[in-house]
């Protein structure tokens, strides 16, 4: 039986990393697109597809790469995000240029992630269950002076993985929008890598779909908070 395959759209240092070894270590082979991998160091069993999320055709190309080397991902992670920042007090001086680009990553790359995940996940077999995680934050509910960009993309992709998860139950595949929180419910803003893997491991070995706002603690796993969607 070939080994499960997951997709990470931004491998960064810290939750891609931790995702990354986590994933390999349950035995799937581990595709990582961003812009800082090199191809030149893929091995038997981590792919590296270097990508840039201002541009959509990348993460058509991201995908297009998996399947050709491992197979169809049956868990895609979308741990991309971008923010430029204005003025706390004046968030409408932000130049459209710079929205724009942000959103180009935070919501029409994510948009063209989901819609090249599903259309794999209708070519696997049977009882896989597949998995599409985004990796949020607290602004899809709550406002954060100065991330107006960011707090726009969160709010968009919240809403696509409520959507989905929704409307693609009934046909096994899983979405979810991880915010990883402290224990009283406040946004965290170091966020804990190995917290995210465990998470998220976790959510790809579920059959079902569970509550599509996972907001978690980390240690404790999922926890609905008053601010919990």
């Amino acid at each position: 039986m070939p080994s499960p395959v997951i997709l990470i759209l931004g491998a960064g240092p810290n939750i891609g990393h931790h995702v990354a070894k986590t994933f390999a270590a349950g035995g799937y082979k581990v595709a990582l697109a961003a812009r800082s991998v090199k191809e030149a160091e893929s091995t038997d069993s981590q792919l590296n597809i270097p990508s840039d999320f201002t541009k959509s055709e990348d993460v058509v190309n991201a995908f297009s790469k998996v399947k050709k080397a491992f197979g169809i991902p049956s868990v895609v992670v979308y741990n991309v995000s971008a923010s430029t920042r204005p003025p706390p007090d004046d968030p409408f001086s932000l130049p459209l240029a710079d929205f724009s680009r942000d959103l180009s990553i935070n919501v029409t790359s994510l948009y063209v992630a989901a819609q090249q995940a599903v259309a794999g996940f209708k070519q696997l077999p049977a009882g896989v269950a597949p998995t599409f995680i985004m990796t949020g934050n607290i602004l899809n509910v709550e406002i954060i002076p100065g991330f107006i960009s960011q707090g726009a993309g969160k709010s968009a992709g919240a809403h696509m993985m409520w959507a989905a998860a929704d409307a693609y139950k009934s046909k096994g595949y899983k979405f979810y929008y991880a915010d990883e929180r402290k224990a009283n419910g406040t946004a965290k803003y170091m966020v804990d890598g190995d917290a995210h893997a465990k998470l998220f491991k976790g959510l790809a070995e579920e059959k079902t779909q569970g509550p599509w706002h996972q907001t978690f603690v980390a240690g404790k796993g999922y926890q609905k908070f008053a601010s919990s969607l």
